[in-house]
């Protein structure tokens, strides 16, 4: 469903991404984990066609986004949860979005239901909403036209322990029902209780891949992705700064 095929991208002396291979399936979630700066959000611009990768391929659904009818209806994408307009009402930014796509505007309470937000909140203007709620309502965007595919730029800044259990149940039952998810997160512990498969970088390169399980052996996940965030610290000609989050919470916010 997503092929990252060699991907490298260069900004001038910088190189941000280098030789970035791996796959995602329909049915599963693949968790795309790394310290802030490591490369993910580059990626998956270049997935969904908002920048042009310097070499290498990356397709959904066997092909380019920018060559694909309709993508808006197949896959669905939740990049920076503060991308809308603040005097706008939830509502109104679903049912543009909906009449972008062609959908019915039914779909438009469909999907608040499905992502918890009330008729009273989606009436609200988005300045006065949480990062949570941003950040749901986000999610109900990229879901308006049922995709085959989904991917998430760090989906649980902002979310409350209730509503971060509420999104890995949501991600679970959308893979079970088909959907290829692509997670992004900085946050280890948010990966690891989704993903069917981790994709591990750091410095713009893949450190590992594999299952859960696969990539636990010989000391554990945590040990693992640190020893390995490590390493690519080490490395010359690297560009990123901070390392990673193993924490066993999504950081601060309240989803309210």
């Amino acid at each position: 469903m997503i092929e990252f095929k060699d991907v490298s991208k260069i900004y001038g002396k910088v190189k941000a991404l280098d030789d970035v291979t791996f796959t995602v399936g329909a049915g599963s979630v693949t968790g795309f984990l790394g310290p802030n700066g490591a490369g993910k959000s580059t990626a998956l611009r270049i997935l969904l066609g908002l920048a042009r990768a310097s070499s290498g391929s990356a397709t959904v659904l066997g092909l380019p986004y920018a060559e694909l009818a309709r993508p808006g209806l197949r896959i669905g994408a939740l990049l920076d949860a503060g991308a809308q307009h603040p005097g706008r009402t939830g509502r109104e930014v679903l049912t543009l979005g909906a009449m972008t796509l062609g959908l019915p505007r039914a779909r438009v309470g469909e999907v608040l239901d499905l992502v918890g937000l009330t008729e009273r909140e989606s009436r609200r203007t988005i300045r006065g909403y949480s990062l949570g709620m941003r950040q749901r309502l986000g999610i109900a965007h990229a879901l308006l036209g049922a995709p085959e595919v989904l991917v998430l730029d760090e989906p649980a800044n902002g979310l409350d322990p209730q509503g971060i259990h509420w999104m890995r149940r949501l991600l679970r039952d959308l893979a079970d029902a088909g959907c290829a998810v692509l997670l992004s997160s900085h946050l280890l512990h948010e990966v690891e209780q989704v993903a069917d498969r981790i994709v591990m970088i750091g410095r713009g390169r893949v450190l590992a891949q594999g299952t859960v399980g696969e990539l636990s052996r010989n000391g554990g996940l945590e040990q693992t992705f640190l020893a390995l965030t490590a390493h690519a610290d080490r490395s010359p000609g690297s560009h990123t700064g901070p390392g990673v989050e193993a924490s066993r919470g999504a950081g601060p916010g309240r989803d309210a």
